[in-house]
């Protein structure tokens, strides 16, 4: 396993300084995409959760941040803003949570064990894994990009990241065979992922702890070791 505070060190403190460049998409949430950091990762089912909660959510949410941006500037901008977006991932993955509608196929468990042989399949070649853990509607992985290359420019002209392009690989295969177990068409994953950078040991550590809790949390064992769909690289 790679020396996260290593990562940190180099990826964090040095994009701050312009020493690499981070990529950052929108489309519904924000991507700051660091070489060599480590990322938490929230896949969701497609159609997880309804169109108009999502909008509505991401309605408020950029509200906040303009609003802070009115207000703040500098450093206590940039804490403001990071701040928000946790509580908005908090929002959404509580609704994940206590979905009662929507899909719920991972908790097929074929379905489960192909997404978890997909994710083990592109460790260490796409990234370092550090953690997983399935629910029913959504997963949850911790991963470094440590030494991991950028991919080369694709000839339709599209760039990837070295975490968007782990990302699509998992989700495409993972997505393909998991239909085939449920003979259906379609969107099998969210377009969109989730991902967050790590900024450091304390919050890698109560990450982590967020992980592994999340099948207690949720009332479905009472252990997180006793939860099948879960993997941790080192204990806690």
């Amino acid at each position: 396993m790679s020396s996260c505070p290593t990562i940190w060190a180099t990826a964090v403190a040095a994009s701050l300084r312009g020493e690499t460049v981070a990529a950052f998409f929108k489309r519904h949430l924000p991507h700051w995409h660091l070489p060599n950091a480590t990322f938490f990762i929230t896949l969701r089912l497609a159609g997880s959760l309804p169109q108009e909660v999502i909008r509505r959510l991401q309605t408020e949410h950029e509200a906040k941040l303009r609003r802070l941006e009115q207000s703040l500037g500098g450093a206590a901008l940039a804490s403001a803003r990071y701040q928000e977006q946790k509580r908005h991932f908090a929002r959404i993955d509580t609704l994940l949570d206590r979905a009662l509608h929507g899909p719920h196929w991972l908790s097929h468990p074929e379905c489960a064990r192909v997404v978890m042989d997909c994710i083990h399949e592109l460790d260490p070649t796409y990234y370092h894994l550090h953690a997983f853990c399935l629910m029913s509607n959504h997963a949850h992985l911790l991963i470094d990009l440590q030494d991991i290359p950028e991919p080369t420019s694709r000839r339709d002209g599209k760039h990837y990241t070295a975490l968007s392009h782990a990302m699509r690989l998992l989700k495409g295969k993972s997505g393909a065979l998991c239909n085939r177990i449920l003979r259906r068409r379609g969107s099998f994953w969210q377009h969109e992922s989730y991902d967050h950078v790590v900024r450091d040991e304390r919050e890698y550590e109560r990450i982590l702890a967020y992980i592994v809790n999340n099948p207690v949390k949720a009332g479905l064992v009472e252990d997180w070791r006793e939860w099948p769909y879960m993997f941790v690289g080192q204990l806690l």
